[in-house]
Order: C-alpha cells, then sequence, then structure tokens
C-alpha cells in the first residue's frame, strides 16, 4: 500500500468519524438506494441439505428445534431494510403496544416491529434496565453508541453520572427502571425525526403503564416534551411536578435535566440535585402513606 492511499484511507474515515458513521453494521456494504424487486420472490436458493425425512409441505426436511433468536425480519419489505409508511407504523405500534400484557412480551413485540427504519440500522434493541417493579422510573430520548452496543440504557458516560445521581438519594440502579422513548439507536447519534418518535411512543407508554411507577423521571427536553406533552424547555419544565395519566392513574412526574447535557454544562448540577431531592421527598411520603392504605 502507498503512503497516497494510506493517506487517502485515512482521511475517508475521518470522514466517517465527522458524520457520525462509527460502527460497522455488517461485513459486506449494502447498497440501499438499489432495493430488491419487493414482488419477485427469492426463488434461486437452494434448500438447505438434510439427512432427515422429507415433508409433504415443503419438499424440504424438517430441522431440529434449536434456541436460537426469533429472525429480526419477517417481511419483503423488512428484508430490504424498508419500513412502512409513517401513518400505517403509527397506527400499527399502537395496537401491537395495547396488546402487550407484559413487559416481557412487550419486549417480544419490539424485536419482531418492523415499522421504525431506526431498527434496520441501529445493531440492537435497547428495551429497558433495571426493576421492572421500581417505583421510580427514569425515561431518556433515544440510545447512544456505548448502549447500542451493549443493549441496556444508559451505560456511557451519561450512563455513570445517572448511576451517582441515583446513589445520591440512597438507591442503586437496580433499585430504579431506565428506559427510552426511541429504543435503536439513531445513526450518528442523530436527533430522532417526529415520525420515529411517534411511531416508538406507544410501546414506551405501554413500558409506563406495566412498570407502574410511584414516580416517573423524564431526562432532558425530548422525552419531556414527548411524555409530558408539554411546549416549554427544559429550563422551565425542571423541577416541577406533573400528572402523568396512564388511563388508569395518575403518576407523579417531573422533568430533569438529562446526565448528558449536566457533563457538558456542569454548572447546572446543583439544579438536578435539588430536583433529586424532591424526588426523594415524594418517594419517602409514598412509602409512609402506602401502609395506612392497605
Amino acid at each position: 500500500m502507498t503512503s497516497d492511499h494510506a493517506t487517502t484511507i485515512r482521511e475517508l474515515l475521518a470522514f466517517y468519524l465527522e458524520a457520525g458513521i462509527d460502527c460497522a453494521l455488517g461485513d459486506e456494504p449494502v447498497d440501499r438506494l438499489c432495493a430488491p424487486d419487493l414482488a419477485t420472490p427469492n426463488i434461486a436458493t437452494p434448500a438447505p441439505a438434510s439427512d432427515g425425512p422429507i415433508t409433504a409441505k415443503t419438499g424440504t426436511a424438517p430441522v431440529a428445534a434449536t434456541r436460537q433468536p426469533p429472525p429480526r425480519t419477517t417481511t419483503a419489505a423488512a428484508r430490504a431494510g424498508i419500513a412502512p409508511p409513517p401513518d400505517i407504523a403509527i397506527e400499527s405500534a399502537r395496537e401491537a403496544a395495547r396488546t402487550a400484557p407484559s413487559l416481557e412480551a412487550l419486549r417480544t413485540l419490539l424485536e419482531s416491529f418492523d415499522g421504525c427504519a431506526l431498527k434496520f440500522t441501529a445493531s440492537r434493541l435497547v428495551f429497558a434496565d433495571g426493576n421492572p417493579r421500581a417505583r421510580l422510573m427514569f425515561v431518556g430520548e433515544a440510545p447512544g453508541r456505548d448502549e447500542d452496543i451493549e443493549g441496556l440504557p444508559f451505560v456511557g458516560r451519561s450512563g455513570q453520572l445517572l448511576n451517582r445521581m441515583i446513589a445520591a438519594i440512597g438507591l442503586k440502579r437496580g433499585d430504579v427502571y431506565i428506559a427510552n422513548v426511541i429504543p435503536w439507536r439513531p445513526p450518528g447519534n442523530r436527533t430522532p425525526t417526529p415520525q420515529e418518535t411517534q411511531i416508538c411512543l406507544p410501546f414506551i407508554r405501554r413500558q409506563i403503564e406495566l412498570v407502574n411507577p410511584d414516580v416517573l423521571v423524564t431526562l432532558g427536553n425530548p422525552s419531556t416534551q414527548t411524555l409530558l406533552e408539554t411546549r416549554e424547555g427544559i429550563m422551565k419544565t425542571r423541577g416541577r411536578w406533573f400528572d402523568y395519566d396512564t388511563g388508569t392513574r395518575a403518576i407523579r412526574a417531573m422533568a430533569t435535566f438529562h446526565p448528558a447535557y449536566l457533563l457538558r454544562s456542569p454548572s447546572y448540577k446543583r439544579m438536578a440535585w435539588l430536583d433529586l431531592r424532591a424526588i426523594a421527598k415524594v418517594l419517602e411520603d409514598k412509602a409512609l402513606e402506602q401502609p395506612a392504605s392497605k
């Protein structure tokens, strides 16, 4: 390899990093501008060889059951990495989320849901972490690079700060429940589009209903505006109490700064500490109320 060729490669990689392309999604490049003909069935792929008996229905041998994860995509459009139109995807998400009787069922639905295009560029689903019966639930906006790699929310530098914030009020990460409005990482950590947010919204709403915490904390402006249905900025909404209506009960909700913002602007940590103290006080009061209500 010549020195000029090596320099060109370094410059190209630097360009990719600046554009937010910081990980590979496959071993070979894929030209997504050249989508296959979805109407044409794939008849060129031969059936796998097997020594077992041939079935009448398929003409191939049955495959022994193994503990393999379900395929991420099942439709022709999904195989091509194409999501349905937003209005269809939003309605599909609402119907799917409504049917989930448990958090595990909701996760399974999200694993097979192909309505959001972010699924096709993310490495994996980032569903949640923590105690599914927690009294305190935190919700951010979307996963970042570290979360996309680990498959868990808030595991990078902002996650480490969130852990310290949780510890400051006498709790551990395993005592709370942590999730995001968007369960897939947007490419290059870009801001999710309004359509992507609306498609994912029914799932996080159902997640909150199933966890049913005593206190819901929205981290940062996007999750606050989405879940608390306000257009005010985080400077005006933080530290204030809202009622989050699940349809069956009202959950006390408060907005505070996203840990990533506090890393960039540490002078606001004092305000976040005041928010955490208020949250801890409500949790304490509710704990005292519970024996009397039984």
